[in-house]
């Protein structure tokens, strides 16, 4: 085996000498992915704006910041990591359904690019706040079209079931009002609908959607600036090394060539786990292996206070041992220290013969692993370290 670099790209050296658990950020992913965007939306009328709540590591914000993409926030913690990323605030949209004041205050502050409104309540306390401010606030209604997007139900976003938005036999109402308020500006509408979708018939059926009201609005006399159509688009957990990028190009082309949208209106995205998604792996150590009855466990120091996707909806991550020089493989489940039964990383799980001190790489960890990490059993948040090659 290369000292240097293995056969999955990793830097051996580096690794080696690095306390575990850290998340490893393979910068080359993350760039080649950032400029592929770049390449998909060269027009002016396509925005992305990078999920923050994926991963809001100062490093990865100022790789999206360099390679000019606006920000998607839903907390004044993310809005000010954003403002000091030097992220404009003209490119930022801030969501979530339960905004506090200092927060708003905070966005109509630094007059952010748009407020993603969700219900009727936080529209008149965005009006309140920016009229005491003397400031006008811009807007974009959150529309939930009922559209199943068929992920797990954890991360669906778009049916009337869930918390987002504002129903679809709501809608005239909340936007008749938002035109009546003195202190917010109606831009745009917007849409999220899930994550994690790999399929593009959800957001075939979201174009339709969105097409109708677009033609109902416009037949009012009311066009809008803006159509954000959210993010959610899935990355490859099962085969990292063959598709290290998402497919972005079908998802962005679904949407140029089915979205009808009007001379001059803006076509923007918030897009988090496709971008940072398989830059990042979290590497652990064995501490022990164990064998029962029924099961052999390898027992390892990351837990799911480092990477809880597992432990919260049974997500799935490729797992390697990167310092095996064994041939023969055998089936375990690797697990954490932490003192939950929900704390396995993987079940059945067919690798080389592991012993204590192995290194083990959990791949695909980018998104929404740093960024939930938590100091559960007074355990220490993991490292992080950035390579490129």
């Amino acid at each position: 085996m290369d000292k240097r670099v293995n056969h999955h790209g990793f830097p051996m050296e580096i690794l080696q000498q690095t306390p575990t658990p850290f998340y490893y950020y393979d910068l080359d992913v993350l760039r080649k992915t950032l400029d592929e965007i770049n390449r998909l939306t060269a027009d002016e009328c396509c925005l992305v704006h990078y999920a923050v709540k994926a991963n809001g590591n100062p490093h990865i914000l100022k790789e999206i910041k360099s390679h000019g993409l606006g920000a998607d926030l839903v907390s004044g913690g993310e809005i000010k990591a954003a403002l000091e990323a030097g992220i404009p605030a003209s490119m930022m949209t801030y969501s979530g359904v339960g905004k506090t004041d200092w927060e708003i205050r905070l966005g109509v502050e630094n007059e952010i690019g748009c407020f993603n409104v969700e219900s009727i309540p936080e529209l008149e306390v965005i009006n309140e706040i920016a009229g005491l401010m003397d400031k006008t606030a811009n807007i974009a209604i959150r529309v939930n079209p009922d559209i199943d997007a068929h992920t797990h139900k954890y991360i669906t976003t778009g049916t009337a079931d869930n918390k987002f938005g504002i129903c679809l036999e709501d809608l005239e109402q909340v936007i008749t009002l938002a035109m009546k308020l003195p202190h917010v500006h109606l831009k745009g509408l917007h849409f999220h609908i899930g994550s994690q979708i790999v399929e593009m018939k959800p957001y075939e059926m979201l174009c339709d959607a969105a097409n109708k009201l677009i033609d109902n609005y416009e037949r009012q006399g009311i066009n809008f600036e803006t159509i954000n159509m959210g993010g959610g688009l899935g990355i490859d957990y099962g085969h990292p090394d063959e598709h290290p990028l998402p497919e972005l190009e079908r998802f962005i082309n679904t949407f140029k060539q089915r979205l009808n949208l009007r001379a001059g209106q803006q076509l923007h995205f918030e897009l988090g786990r496709s971008i940072v998604g398989q830059c990042g792996t979290l590497i652990c150590r064995v501490l022990y292996v164990k064998e029962n009855r029924n099961k052999r466990f390898v027992i390892v120091d990351a837990g799911m206070t480092d990477l809880i996707r597992p432990a919260l909806y049974e997500a799935h991550h490729l797992v390697h041992n990167l310092t095996s020089r064994q041939d023969e493989v055998e089936t375990y489940d690797v697990v954490g220290p932490v003192c939950e039964s929900t704390d396995v990383f993987a079940h059945d799980c067919r690798l080389p013969i592991t012993r204590r001190g192995d290194l083990i790489a959990i791949r695909s960890a980018g998104a929404y692993g740093e960024s939930m990490a938590s100091t559960y059993n007074m355990r220490a948040l993991p490292l992080s370290i950035f390579h490129s090659r």
